[in-house]
């Protein structure tokens, strides 16, 4: 198996902020940026097409704040799964409705200073009492910055820039996926589950 092909492997474990989280003692809230640097960051996920118009997210000492509402139904914001993670991501309109739900969660309760068992907890009660929900149509989130960087059990990775498909209930069979890289262009993060996604690898992508 390839380098490449492994850190395909190991991105299923990380990426993102969707999968479950491994209980520990730790605190989980990272350090604050610069406000107008973690603004241009975030806007560098999506393409240039929607970055004029996409709404902004800030991570502050409440938790996410809105800092520029959307025009065009996306929202970008620097996700910070892990204190030393940096994973700027778009959403688009169907994306920000459901699955932003559940980073904004995660990014309050770590500014909070809950360990990773109790923002596990937290999540799993706003699934089983419908707060967050699986997205009802497929749609994107863009991760296309060049500066990735994404949790993988106990360490944190450099990843190329790809592109996230939801694909809520779906296997890896019905899509013909495959996280060893070897047989499909494609692999899964959470198949099967509500938060599952198709991730496309950009390797050469450069805006």
């Amino acid at each position: 198996m390839t380098p490449y092909a492994l850190s395909r492997v190991a991105t299923t474990v990380g990426l993102t902020l969707l999968a479950t989280t491994t209980a520990t003692a730790q605190s989980l809230k990272p350090t604050l940026m610069d406000r107008d640097t973690e603004i241009a960051e975030a806007l560098a996920a999506g393409p240039p097409i929607i970055r004029d118009e996409a709404g902004v997210y800030v991570l502050t000492e409440g938790g996410y704040e809105l800092a520029r509402e959307s025009r065009n139904g996306f929202h970008c914001l620097v996700g910070k799964s892990q204190p030393d993670s940096f994973e700027p991501q778009c959403l688009d309109a169907e994306g920000s409705k459901t699955l932003l739900k559940q980073i904004l969660l995660r990014g309050e309760r770590q500014m909070r200073g809950d360990t990773a068992e109790q923002i596990q907890e937290a999540i799993d009660a706003a699934w089983a009492s419908g707060e967050l929900t699986a997205p009802a149509k497929s749609g994107i989130n863009y991760m296309l910055s060049t500066k990735n960087r994404v949790p993988v059990g106990g360490r944190v990775i450099d990843y190329v820039p790809h592109l996230m498909f939801y694909a809520p209930g779906l296997s890896e069979s019905e899509l013909g996926a495959d996280r060893t890289g070897e047989g499909s262009p494609i692999f899964m993060v959470n198949p099967g589950q509500p938060t599952g996604y198709v991730i496309v690898p950009l390797p050469d992508y450069d805006d």
